[in-house]
């Protein structure tokens, strides 16, 4: 399979930082955002900051969710960042509960703390408990750091969805992966070289586990 990587552009930021990994890493890629671009490529990487509510509905009013769910449905590999991981669960309570896109089994949430002396937004760098080997983890280094910054969490429906975890105040999922779909809650393209080397092997990876 070539590898044609397609960045989703629904208006929710952080397309350039990942488009200026993609250029870093040499890989063949393009900003998508209509529905015959989508089509066209092997890869898609649904990029995201801000507010649950206001992506699903650009993704909506754009018809980019029916394009997205057809990519997923051929077997082709997805990535979702930050809150492009988050749109993949079932629902979301920012700003009101939401429909989410469905692919992950689990609702996204407000993470509360037990500890009042933790801020939230949750902005800096955590290390990961992986839970079980993917290919997108090839190579990838323990005990190191990743970018975060976030306020709200994926929790998941079931425990084998759940590749990696982080903790801030309390455990929570920093990578989910079902079949061809991944989400990662941190900033992989800020996250130095393991971050780099994460978008890299789903760059390279088949779908398949």
């Amino acid at each position: 399979m070539s590898t044609f990587v397609g960045i989703v552009d629904y208006g929710m930021g952080n397309i350039n930082s990942v488009d200026n990994a993609l250029n870093y890493l040499g890989i063949d890629h393009h900003i998508v955002s209509h529905t015959q671009e989508i089509a066209s490529c092997s890869h898609l990487i649904i990029p995201g900051v801000g507010a649950y509510h206001e992506a699903m509905s650009n993704l909506n009013r754009n018809n980019l969710c029916d394009a997205i769910t057809k990519h997923t449905d051929a077997k082709k590999p997805l990535l979702g960042i930050c809150l492009g991981m988050q749109i993949l669960s079932d629902t979301g309570e920012e700003m009101g509960e939401s429909m989410g896109l469905g692919f992950i089994p689990g609702k996204v949430q407000l993470l509360q703390l037990a500890d009042k002396n933790l801020p939230i937004p949750h902005i800096g760098w955590n290390s990961l408990e992986f839970h079980r080997l993917h290919p997108i983890l090839t190579g990838v280094k323990k005990h190191v750091d990743f970018y975060f910054v976030h306020s709200y969490f994926f929790n998941a429906d079931n425990e084998q969805d759940v590749l990696a975890t982080t903790e801030y105040g309390k455990k929570f999922p920093a990578i989910i992966a079902r079949e061809n779909i991944v989400g990662i809650q941190f900033h992989p393209e800020k996250s130095q070289d393991n971050g780099l080397l994460l978008i890299e092997n789903f760059c390279e990876w088949d779908g398949q586990c």
